[in-house]
């Protein structure tokens, strides 16, 4: 335990995880409710335009693929409200549409890119100290925000009838939910990976679902199992060397998986 905290890059990596394994269930539990599962695994895949635009002039992915997400969960959302395309139908659309673009980016870059493999599948290594203060920064923000709204928030996605009736600014509410979702999502790329970030999402408030009565243990126990996982994850990473993303989703889902049996058969 001593030597694996001695180490810079692993420093940096749990101090990002931290972060991210308390914003990202938090968040997953208002994602899961309104049932946009698809809406983050959309982002995180569109983000590899981003990304790839970031590597193509030589400047730091983040900066490109943190206003690029929030363009894309804004036109998601705009097609979903003001057009009659469905919205598996928009997030399919615009997400697929963006990995083109950044495939057609790549081709443009010749060279083995270790960057964009980390972003891909998530690296520990290639986390740097900037890369540690945007996501803190970022995860704050969102954390801040939930805790800010929480009520309105919650309302909006059980009942978004009673909320407009309530005098909740639901459209705006729910546009900036969007952004703020994307958000997330980019920020957890460089640990996870595009492929698994938005396992992060879900995997911890699917699971906490299966033991909560009330909302309130629903938002705990997602925040303590997505913590757990993301520290399991790294320090199985680190000494089974493997990927990091990976591994924390893989110790998520074992858990996930060990509940829906145990759950079963108690309620057998």
């Amino acid at each position: 335990m001593i030597e694996i905290l001695s180490l810079q890059f692993m420093q940096k990596a749990i101090i990002a995880g931290m972060f991210l394994g308390v914003m990202m269930p938090f968040l997953g539990v208002f994602v899961t409710l309104k049932r946009m599962a698809f809406f983050g695994d959309g982002i995180a895949h569109a983000s590899l335009a981003g990304i790839a635009l970031g590597l193509l002039v030589g400047v730091a992915p983040f900066t490109v693929a943190v206003p690029f997400a929030l363009a894309v969960g804004a036109l998601i959302y705009f097609l979903e409200r003001y057009t009659k395309i469905s919205s598996d139908s928009a997030i399919g659309t615009v997400f697929t549409t963006s990995m083109a673009v950044g495939i057609i980016l790549l081709s443009l870059k010749s060279g083995y890119q270790p960057d964009l493999i980390s972003f891909l599948f998530g690296n520990i290594l290639t986390i740097g100290v900037t890369d540690v203060w945007v996501v803190a920064i970022g995860s704050s923000f969102i954390m801040l925000f939930l805790i800010v709204f929480y009520r309105p928030l919650t309302l909006l996605i059980i009942d978004p009838v009673q909320a407009w009736l309530q005098h909740v600014r639901t459209g705006f509410l729910e546009f900036v939910f969007y952004l703020i979702t994307a958000l997330a999502v980019v920020f957890g790329v460089k640990i996870l990976g595009i492929i698994l970030v938005s396992a992060l999402l879900i995997i911890p408030a699917s699971t906490a679902k299966l033991f909560s009565r009330n909302f309130v243990q629903l938002i705990m126990y997602s925040i303590a199992l997505g913590f757990t996982a993301v520290l399991a994850g790294l320090f199985l990473s680190y000494y089974l060397n493997l990927p990091s993303g990976a591994s924390i989703i893989l110790f998520s889902a074992t858990f996930f998986f060990i509940s829906v049996i145990i759950t079963s058969l108690w309620r057998k």
